[in-house]
């Protein structure tokens, strides 16, 4: 089975085809971490917006069994 690489690791890959440096590397991991960090919290505002939760929904998933079961 051959996987087809999409743009984005298309472009990450020629983007990265020199050497890096150990401090580029973790500066470039930090920057992946920040974007998706921001990418999520835009997304949880969204969510917010849509379907605001209280704080007792916020209590009620501290305890909630979210986990698929896996029983044959």
């Amino acid at each position: 089975m051959t996987t087809k690489l999409n743009p984005v690791q298309l472009h990450l890959l020629q983007l990265f085809s020199h050497d890096l440096s150990q401090n580029e590397l973790k500066d470039i991991k930090a920057l992946l971490a920040d974007y998706f960090v921001r990418k999520a919290d835009e997304e949880m505002e969204r969510l917010q917006q849509q379907k605001p939760m209280t704080q007792d929904d916020l209590n009620a998933l501290l305890t909630a069994h979210l986990r698929t079961s896996y029983k044959p």
